[in-house]
């Protein structure tokens, strides 16, 4: 767009362009825009489309007469319409569009497509291994799961980040402070449960394992927490209310330190382990 940057009135030399989220579409061509009504405001969940293609009314615009959209002319111009339409999906076709799909609080929510963890149960981790993004890693949501961290620990006391997803406003984590193992959900930053061990961890080698024991049928049901030290139970607690959809949009997963916002406010970020994480193990159950 350089161009109109010396010459203001320079006609435009893009004659066509294609436009889609949701299913929801539009196409401009040579002065005229030809766009779908949507069914529900975007944020709203609704069912999907059987056959996204057919089920949008369109609207016609002349924007060289009406730049505000304000003079619907699909009822008058159905052939105009029509070859809009038809234009559309020769673009959509050009620019990989299809197939059109407005199932938009599943597109939201799923996992990056093709998908790394589709299909899997098991996961193991390093220490070192961050920025994990949310579509790439575990799904903690509406499910039973464990998560448990082999660490070794000498003889200073240890703390930092063993694991975490999410943040300050969404997430879990897995952590040492003041030389005892911490875990702490947080739901949608109004309520954090916590449960923690008593005594600090001795030096040597230890497994901290925490069991998150799903309740009911749906999404956002109750949890029981379940904290074990060397295969001991040390501390227990329900999780009143679960993340439902989705736990962040820019929080990733990270193991040995916390490279966004803390989880818990009782640490700063980045919180590195100050022992040695010999791997992190989640299973869904």
């Amino acid at each position: 767009m350089a161009y109109t940057f010396d010459e203001v009135k320079a006609p435009s030399r893009r004659e066509t362009q294609y436009f889609e989220i949701y299913a929801r579409r539009a196409l401009y061509h040579d002065g005229w825009i030809a766009s779908t009504t949507p069914k529900t405001a975007p944020w709203i969940p609704g069912t999907p489309s059987k056959n996204a293609h057919t089920e949008y009314k369109w609207e016609l615009y002349n924007i060289t007469k009406d730049f505000s959209q304000a003079n619907d002319l699909a009822a008058d111009n159905p052939l105009k319409l029509q070859a809009m339409k038809d234009l559309f999906l020769v673009e959509a076709t050009k620019y990989n569009v299809l197939p059109l799909d407005d199932s938009n609080i599943d597109r939201f929510d799923i996992a990056n497509r093709p998908s790394l963890t589709a299909g899997r149960t098991e996961f193991t981790y390093h220490e070192g291994m961050t920025r994990i993004p949310e579509g790439s890693s575990p799904d903690l949501k509406n499910r039973s799961w464990e998560l448990a961290a082999d660490v070794n620990v000498g003889d200073e006391e240890v703390e930092g980040v063993l694991f975490t997803v999410g943040g300050r406003f969404n997430g879990v984590g897995l952590y040492v402070k003041d030389g005892k193992p911490v875990f702490v959900y947080n739901y949608l930053g109004l309520q954090r449960t916590r449960v923690a061990a008593t005594e600090p961890l001795s030096a040597g080698k230890h497994n901290i394992l925490l069991r998150f024991k799903y309740s009911g049928k749906g999404i956002g049901q109750p949890a029981d927490l379940e904290l074990l030290v060397d295969d001991k139970v040390v501390a227990t607690r329900r999780v009143d209310k679960t993340i439902p959809v989705r736990v962040s949009l820019d929080e990733t997963l990270d193991v040995g330190e916390d490279t966004g916002t803390p989880v818990s406010e009782e640490y700063s970020v980045p919180f590195h382990f100050t022992g040695e994480i010999v791997e992190v193990r989640v299973t869904l159950k």
